[in-house]
């Protein structure tokens, strides 16, 4: 059976067809889930006994298992399950003029980084282009901003997943109209992705994880870095960047004591010069987990680090973390959610505490 989202507008065609209805019928859905972005419930210019045959024939891929509020309802994660029992992770983030989603591109995650609750539980699945997409679209039917950005920074490394990743973004832009410039896919280096993402149509930005400025250190915290070794991961990225024209962004979660010495911040500078439009540095605090015994670094180191990277020529900016109360880094409320026992179908307790922390 055809999922609500995962249905292309020639898939939408036929089944309406099928039903007899007339062809405008299929603008009129497609324009009701991706354009106006409103679920099937409310697309009140369909009658409702085509609604009512369309929840039967397009049920949505995702049930929510728990939903988790913070920042006064600003920040927003979800729990979801698929129907083969598979969990994923979703976080909404709301600002006054917009709103940012954060998806999973896999249930769980392969690529083992040490530090991260994701990679601590492992991998379950890759999920499909539609499974991905219905997290922006259930996103929005929670956000009276619409949301404009749209991040692949959630559970599972995206381009181990690629061809539905690619297929994700191509829908987001075409069909919901989110600009190129505004989807987002991380990677902690898989370089044979990277060198697929320079081929695709659509100039999207690239975040790289680096967490470190050696080999040394990163292949203790990103195993893969021992099969994709920095200087690849770095070639790939110049390329990128020279094919598109965009600066690429690089991802630090900034660990105490670990990799945040002015050493490896002068190593680190040294490591991204000369990249057409420059390199841009995400410093992150790092997210707790309780299999991985370091501790952010505090804000003064961060901001020393931040100040001599500026120094040396690179753009940096620090992350305002938002939902660690809510567990709203990636795998962490499935970590959690796992340890708790529930009833069939059972939607957790929505919860609003205090947070600071985002995906």
């Amino acid at each position: 059976m055809t999922d609500r989202y995962g249905a292309t507008r020639e898939e939408l065609a036929a089944i309406l067809a099928g039903l007899g209805e007339p062809r405008y019928r299929a603008t009129q859905v497609h324009d009701a889930l991706w354009v106006r972005r409103r679920p099937l419930e409310e697309a009140t210019d369909l009658p409702r006994r085509l609604r009512d045959e369309l929840r039967a024939r397009l049920p949505t891929a995702l049930t929510a298992v728990a939903e988790r509020h913070g920042d006064g309802g600003a920040t927003v994660k979800w729990l979801w399950r698929a129907a083969d029992g598979a969990q994923l992770e979703t976080v909404l983030m709301r600002y006054p003029n917009r709103a940012t989603v954060c998806v999973s591109s896999q249930a769980g995650c392969a690529m083992g980084c040490t530090f991260c609750a994701t990679g601590q539980a492992g991998f379950e699945r890759h999920l499909s282009a539609g499974e991905i997409c219905e997290q922006v679209l259930r996103a929005q039917h929670a956000s009276p901003q619409r949301v404009g950005n749209v991040v692949y920074m959630g559970m599972g490394e995206p381009l181990a997943n690629v061809e539905p990743v690619l297929e994700s973004l191509s829908r987001l832009h075409a069909d919901a109209g989110i600009s190129a410039r505004q989807l987002t896919v991380s990677t902690v280096g898989v370089v044979p992705g990277m060198e697929q993402l320079v081929r695709f149509a659509l100039p999207v930005t690239l975040a790289v994880s680096l967490h470190a400025p050696d080999d040394d250190l990163r292949s203790e915290l990103v195993p893969l870095d021992r099969r994709y070794p920095l200087a690849d991961v770095i070639a790939a990225a110049r390329a990128y960047a020279a094919r598109k024209g965009r600066r690429c962004t690089f991802e630090y979660a900034c660990i105490d004591g670990l990799n945040d010495a002015p050493a490896q911040a002068d190593a680190l500078a040294r490591l991204l010069r000369g990249l057409r439009g420059g390199a841009h540095v995400n410093l992150i605090p790092l997210n707790p987990t309780g299999a991985f015994a370091g501790r952010a670094s505090p804000p003064d180191r961060i901001a020393a680090f931040a100040q001599r990277l500026r120094a040396l020529g690179v753009q940096v900016s620090v992350r305002r973390n938002r939902g660690v109360d809510i567990d709203a880094a990636c795998g962490q409320l499935r970590a959690r959610e796992a340890r708790r026992p529930a009833g069939p179908g059972q939607v957790r307790a929505r919860t609003r505490p205090s947070a600071t922390m985002g995906a």
